[in-house]
């Protein structure tokens, strides 16, 4: 197990800025999600840790070593992406012990590892087979396990639920959460999907435009997002934003702060969603769009009256949090 340290890290193409001054301490078995939509900067920053992309500036610390100028295989890390990348031609038991069989380690120490890792991930009855022969979660449960039994100091994940289905994401987002528990390893963790984000994590990098929008605890990040990007970005549904309010003011709310009351303000319901246990009634006041979450039956009538219990507040100019 270690530390990382991300010491203002930038990183250029030319003149476009993929990074920008990006400072991120992740502690020792932390479980850290970076996450932001597609181009913030997260998988670039994923991929210098892992040594396979060069960093214009700054400093990165696996534990107490600076290894910047450090090949992949010298840094003690294990990554899994999104495509697998599971060699078709060697069975299930040979791709989670080949990188062992590389380093040319004992055959009863591979065969005990790969027992180890498969017997953790489910995979028991399944070693013999090719990856040909696997379902999408399967062949992503071998690449974590080719992963697992080189039992590095730091484990990466470059979005490796994206190709998969709902209910297998759902199925191997409680695998991975076991899985952080079980090794007690630091693992870093890069998706655009905040639902992963907030499940998954310790701790949570929010980052948009190369630049890092704010990090904290699930909780922290959506009860006090420190600007209308993070606010906007985590939480599903996300933040609605009022804006024909005070002069320089944004007023944040999200759906389950809205109530129906029959002391509120006037609005009319647009659309209905309805999901069995709730139901999400999309409503107008005035020039203002607003959603609530209701539990059981929606309203049944156009015109309702509703009440905000509670709401956050964003200067007008700048997007931050007052």
């Amino acid at each position: 197990m270690a530390t990382v340290q991300f010491e203002h890290i930038h990183k250029y193409y030319g003149e476009t800025r993929v990074l920008e001054d990006i400072s991120i301490d992740v502690n020792d078995g932390e479980f850290l999600v970076l996450v932001g939509p597609s181009g913030c900067g997260k998988s670039t920053l994923l991929r210098s840790l892992a040594g396979l992309n060069d960093i214009t500036k700054g400093t990165i610390k696996i534990g107490e070593r600076v290894v910047n100028d450090l090949p992949p295989r010298d840094r003690d890390v294990a990554m899994v992406f999104q495509s697998y990348a599971l060699y078709p031609h060697m069975t299930v038991e040979q791709n989670m012990g080949f990188a062992l069989k590389m380093a040319k380690r004992p055959q009863e120490e591979i065969k005990k590892a790969v027992q180890d890792a498969s017997s953790m991930l489910g995979l028991d009855d399944l070693l013999s087979r090719f990856p040909k022969e696997l379902s999408g979660g399967q062949r992503q449960r071998v690449a974590m396990g080719r992963a697992i039994v080189r039992r590095p100091q730091v484990f990466l994940f470059d979005e490796p639920l994206s190709n998969l289905d709902a209910k297998l994401r759902n199925q191997l987002r409680v695998e991975l959460k076991k899985l952080h528990k079980q090794l007690a390893t630091t693992m870093i963790y890069v998706t655009h999907d905040q639902v992963e984000a907030m499940t998954l994590a310790d701790r949570i990098a929010v980052l948009n435009g190369g630049h890092l929008q704010q990090l904290g605890t699930p909780q922290e990040l959506y009860d006090q997002p420190a600007n209308m990007f993070v606010a906007g970005f985590i939480g599903s549904p996300s933040m609605q934003f009022l804006h024909n309010h005070e002069e320089g003011v944004v007023i944040g709310v999200r759906p389950h702060d809205v109530v129906l009351s029959d002391e509120g303000m006037d609005a009319q319901v647009e659309a209905i969603e309805t999901l069995g246990f709730e139901s999400f009634v999309h409503l107008n006041l005035g020039d203002e769009s607003l959603s609530l979450r209701v539990e059981g039956a929606p309203p049944t009538e156009k015109n309702v009256k509703v009440q905000i219990r509670h709401m956050h507040r964003f200067d007008k100019e700048t997007g931050q949090r007052i």
